[in-house]
């Protein structure tokens, strides 16, 4: 689909057809990428920890979960002061 690059004020921008808008449930904001030839425009995810539990089920499989600081012990005791 070939569609006009144009002004807005100092910029450029493109419009995007309704019916792209609607079947991919844009409002206002999308996530875009540059690769070295192309411009990627994504909608951005509702949820945005949309498919964490996945990622964490594949991580645990893969044996990638592990605790990356380990334990440590507090070699001081804090006394916190709080203002008023």
């Amino acid at each position: 689909m070939e569609i006009s690059v144009i002004r807005i004020g100092n910029s450029k921008g493109i419009r995007l057809p309704k019916a792209v808008l609607q079947q991919f449930s844009i409002d206002d904001k999308l996530e875009m990428e540059v690769h070295e030839e192309e411009i990627v425009l994504r909608p951005l995810k509702k949820n945005p920890r949309e498919g964490w539990r996945e990622a964490f089920e594949y991580m645990h499989e893969g044996g990638e979960d592990t605790d990356l600081l380990g334990e440590f012990e507090e070699t001081e005791e804090i006394e916190w002061e709080w203002d008023q």
